[in-house]
């Protein structure tokens, strides 16, 4: 007998969408199909679609040194009430970075005593940090992430050109991905620069600021670096239809090239940071509802590998200021990009059900090479996400899991509401409510030699 039947859900697998029973034994599943027999707990799943838990593989949950902009326990929780099961979490703003084995330790420990959810490490690439990139390889990272504009940390600086071509080739070495934040620093300083000599502080400055140029300016450095050392290069939060162009024209010409984008460029317009304020302010900076349309795009066309919340958040006092550029950049969304994906996507754009799981948890899966994770399939954990499509809603605050209920999604309708998320067959998140207590178990990065 089972321990566990989740019963008549509509079950999206990696090839379709049925009607089947999931039986999980010792928190995997070991089988799939209609009238499975009994277990010694059910799930009636009738009425619910039945999704792979998401795998969002880039957030800044803070923890250690900065719980008071996030921390692990209410950032995972957020992200389970979202049907999220594993994150990775970036080596900033956490404090110390995680860009040597002992601040991996101290980071590590920390999220196995708060998160709820699984959990992998990004370590980061930094000047100076060349020798520990092996150290954190072997302690389990999941790849390095490496910045080519400002971090806005001071102990996390970017990467110049030598210090990210030295650590590509160490990463290619040691068969672990790069992810770069891929804006033109040179640029952007420039252009912030001759704005506040002018006295130019306000939302619109800002955008200007930050063009897409230096977005595609960045990405095509990037991708020539990564052709000449052989890593696999994974451009984080690409903003705008002119930035996959760029990644995908360098893929075509044979660079190991992957593209994620974030719920709020597939959401929200530069107009909407007008209306929004503090809460819509991110970098790259959103963009015209032309750049968004191009991005939805790529994305349906199977461009776009994978939607990432890049889920950033800062105490309220960070977020006010009357020049707009002293603001923390940050949205805060983990929460919501399943709802984005859902009434966006499928219920808006045709987006299919499988394609989604395939943005938010086989594809993850299959790039960083996690062992069980990331599709409804026998013998894979059971990590679950149970879906009321019909259901809408509108997103409170009260509504929020997140440390500080600042949130651009807020006030905003969605189609498509959560009621369970499963972690390895265990609840995590029914009916509104997170019902773990830290069940949360650290997922191993896996090299491969290019």
């Amino acid at each position: 007998m089972a321990d566990l039947v989740v019963r008549g859900g509509t079950v999206v697998t990696p090839e379709s969408v049925v009607t089947a029973d999931i039986a999980i034994e010792d928190g995997r599943i070991s089988a799939i199909a209609p009238e499975l027999p009994g277990a010694a707990q059910e799930i009636d799943a009738r009425g619910f679609a039945v999704l792979p838990g998401l795998i969002d593989i880039h957030v800044h949950f803070n923890e250690p040194g900065r719980t008071e902009w996030e921390g692990a326990a209410t950032g995972s929780r957020a992200l389970a009430a979202g049907g999220g099961t594993l994150f990775f979490d970036m080596p900033l703003n956490s404090s110390p970075c995680t860009v040597g084995p002992a601040e991996f330790d101290l980071k590590r420990a920390a999220l196995e005593r708060s998160s709820v959810t699984d959990f992998a490490l990004w370590g980061g690439i930094v000047p100076g940090n060349y020798g520990s990139l092996a150290a954190l390889a072997e302690r389990g990272v999941i790849g390095f992430k490496a910045f080519m504009a400002a971090s806005g940390l001071p102990e996390f600086p970017r990467s110049d050109d030598l210090t990210l071509y030295e650590g590509m080739r160490e990463a290619a070495r040691l068969g672990l991905p790069v992810a770069v934040h891929a804006e033109s620093d040179e640029l952007i300083k420039s252009l912030t620069a001759r704005l506040a000599t002018a006295g130019l502080t306000g939302i619109r400055d800002y955008l200007g600021s930050r063009p897409v140029l230096a977005e595609v300016a960045a990405i095509q450095r990037a991708a020539l670096l990564a052709t000449e050392t052989g890593v696999k290069l994974h451009i984080v939060h690409v903003s705008s239809g002119r930035g996959v162009a760029a990644a995908f024209e360098a893929r075509a010409q044979g660079a190991d090239i992957t593209i994620e984008t974030c719920p709020h460029y597939l959401f929200f317009t530069e107009e909407d940071v007008e209306r929004i304020g503090a809460a819509a302010k991110c970098a790259p900076p959103l963009r015209s509802a032309h750049e968004r349309d191009r991005l939805w795009a790529a994305l349906l066309s199977g461009i776009v590998n994978v939607v990432a919340s890049d889920h950033s958040p800062a105490p309220p006092e960070m977020k006010r200021d009357a020049n707009f550029f002293r603001i923390w950049g940050g949205i805060s969304g983990c929460q919501s990009t399943l709802a984005v994906l859902l009434t966006a996507g499928h219920h808006e754009r045709g987006l299919s059900l499988t394609r989604i799981a395939d943005l938010v948890a086989a594809w993850p899966a299959r790039r960083f090479r996690l062992t069980h994770k990331g599709g409804i399939v026998v013998g894979n954990d059971a990590d679950l996400t149970l879906v009321d499509l019909a259901a809408s809603y509108t997103l409170q605050e009260s509504d929020l899991f997140q440390r500080h209920p600042m949130s651009p999604y807020v006030g905003r309708n969605f189609r498509g509401a959560v009621r369970q998320t499963l972690l390895r067959g265990l609840p995590i998140f029914v009916d509104g409510k997170t019902v773990a207590k830290g069940t949360g178990k650290f997922v191993r990065g896996a090299p491969q030699k290019s």
